[in-house]
């Protein structure tokens, strides 16, 4: 069940827009925030990515069945094998403690369609930064969000990305663009359209195999590389 949403104005949705954008830069850990940014901005990314999955036989199946990220449908993960996409996902969550049941609900979209792309979008971030191997630093997330804007240009994700390399440290900020962004930048241009993937029925392969086969480039330790 999708959380109810809120029908805005032109100047409404503009106000929210501004107001969620100046809160999030005075406070970036308010996920409420940048949740109605990235809905408020993002109307015609989504209407793309909802077009690309519906020309996708795995995202026409997604958009059919619209599973949800939420503990009562993806606890299976716990029991998978190692080596598993799904293993990998519940070590990334239960070593973080993270919930997926955390995320705010999408309120401020058109239609139910727009509503569960949107949703579906927010809730395979955590997929996300299994499959690339990325942490939940500020770093980490901030090269995520390079990888979102390419697979979705949502502005929000751009506005994430120049909001996060603010607030770095300069050995952070040069940690980012001399290793983090050249490889997100890449990253995001190799893979599949990761919109159009029904994860959930993945959990059972190997996470190399998920890999391979979705051409997802993971990020290497910058360390390796003498960075």
């Amino acid at each position: 069940m999708l959380g109810a949403r809120v029908q805005l104005k032109g100047w409404q949705q503009a106000a929210v827009a501004f107001g969620s954008a100046f809160g999030a830069l005075l406070d970036p850990r308010r996920a409420d925030l940048i949740a109605a940014l990235g809905e408020t901005t993002g109307k015609p990314a989504f209407e793309r990515v909802l077009q690309r999955m519906k020309n996708s036989a795995e995202g026409r199946e997604v958009l059919l069945e619209r599973p949800r990220v939420i503990s009562s449908q993806v606890s299976h993960a716990w029991d998978m094998p190692q080596n598993t996409f799904g293993a990998a996902y519940a070590q990334f969550m239960g070593s973080r403690n993270f919930s997926p049941d955390d995320r705010p609900p999408v309120r401020f979209m058109d239609t139910d369609e727009l509503a569960y792309v949107a949703t579906r979008a927010r809730e395979v971030h955590d997929f996300w930064h299994v499959l690339f191997g990325l942490p939940t630093n500020l770093i980490g997330e901030t090269a995520l969000k390079v990888i979102e804007f390419e697979q979705m240009f949502l502005p929000m994700c751009m506005l994430s990305v120049v909001g996060g390399s603010a607030r770095f440290s300069e050995k952070q900020r040069t940690l980012f663009f001399q290793h983090y962004f050249p490889w997100a930048t890449k990253a995001g241009l190799k893979c599949t359209d990761l919109m159009s993937v029904y994860y959930e029925k993945h959990f059972h392969e190997d996470l190399e195999e998920v890999r391979r086969n979705w051409g997802i480039l993971p990020c290497s330790d910058p360390k390796r590389r003498g960075v």
